[in-house]
């Protein structure tokens, strides 16, 4: 199948990551866009959250009209009816970060979908390879990393599987470039992919340097952006993206992976995670851990 055959899109997730992915989609202005969730609450989170974002990054900016943005939210169509979303040419997954439950949707896709139908995860970490077990098409099963936020970052990690055909993955690639992304491409024998793999030695480093008490977050942070110019330090970026408790919940993947040493989360991670400090929107994590908790040990 060819990018000029796709001529519908479908996200299954409504959450931080899917309704943007979703927007993105939807921004480019030919594809009709069907995004599934568990129940109408949540496709009404989703889709607030897209006007919430158009508001402060486009509207606020003069980059979108209201008009212009209720016009790509109205091209997002919600349903909780998976048959709906899988009548889509390509579908891109972004549920949470749990092989069980993406192999149980995939398997789910696979029954529903057209033969054509490209699949896809926006798994951050997992093995492509293992999610494209649960069909009978790995051949069409492939990793499209979106970056959080996906509707500002131009990052999409496109990954092979091992059964990945070489055409679903240049798919993949055209499509990201026409959503406006710079696709980079990668196997998926990588744990977390390319920029995931390379973060996480960072942050976990970082932590270790909290839990020595060489110095505070806020100024391991400030040292790595004033020291290699990066926008934010990776305690920050973990407190952003909800990064420790996903962590925490992936720890037995990682460890598979890449063993009982690399594979470990560093224990002020779980000390953290435990005490309901796992970062991410509205939630509170190593920053107001510290400050709250760890300072005062």
């Amino acid at each position: 199948m060819g990018i000029e055959q796709i001529k519908k899109i479908g996200v299954v997730g409504s959450g931080l990551m899917g309704a943007q992915i979703a927007e993105v989609a939807s921004r480019v202005g030919e594809y009709p866009v069907t995004m599934w969730d568990m129940s109408d609450e949540l496709l009404q989170k989703g889709h607030e959250a897209i006007r919430n974002t158009h508001k402060r990054f486009f509207i606020e900016k003069g980059k979108l009209t209201a008009q212009q943005s209720e016009e790509i939210i109205a091209r997002i169509k919600g349903t909780t009816d998976m048959a709906e979303v899988a009548a889509s040419d390509f579908i891109i997954e972004a549920i949470v970060e749990r092989m069980p439950i993406k192999q149980k949707v995939f398997k789910q896709l696979d029954e529903l979908a057209p033969a054509h139908t490209c699949l896809s995860t926006n798994t951050s970490y997992l093995n492509v390879s293992d999610i494209a077990s649960a069909t009978q098409r790995p051949d069409r099963v492939v990793g499209t990393h979106f970056f959080n936020p996906p509707a500002m970052m131009k990052l999409l990690e496109v990954i092979r599987g091992t059964l990945t055909s070489e055409a679903t993955a240049q798919l993949a690639v055209e499509l990201g470039i026409k959503l406006g992304k710079e696709p980079v491409l990668c196997k998926d024998v990588s744990y977390g992919f390319i920029a995931n793999r390379t973060f996480r030695a960072m942050r976990n480093e970082a932590v270790r340097l909290v839990w020595e008490r060489v110095a505070t977050p806020r100024d391991i942070d400030k040292a790595m952006k004033l020291g290699f110019n990066h926008p934010m330090g990776p305690l920050e970026l973990s407190d952003m993206t909800g990064g420790w408790g996903i962590a925490v919940s992936s720890e037995e993947d990682a460890i598979r992976e890449l063993g009982p040493v690399e594979g470990r989360v560093p224990q002020l991670i779980k000390v953290m995670v435990r005490a309901g400090y796992p970062g991410g929107r509205g939630k509170k994590g190593m920053y107001a851990f510290y400050d709250e908790v760890f300072s005062k040990w």
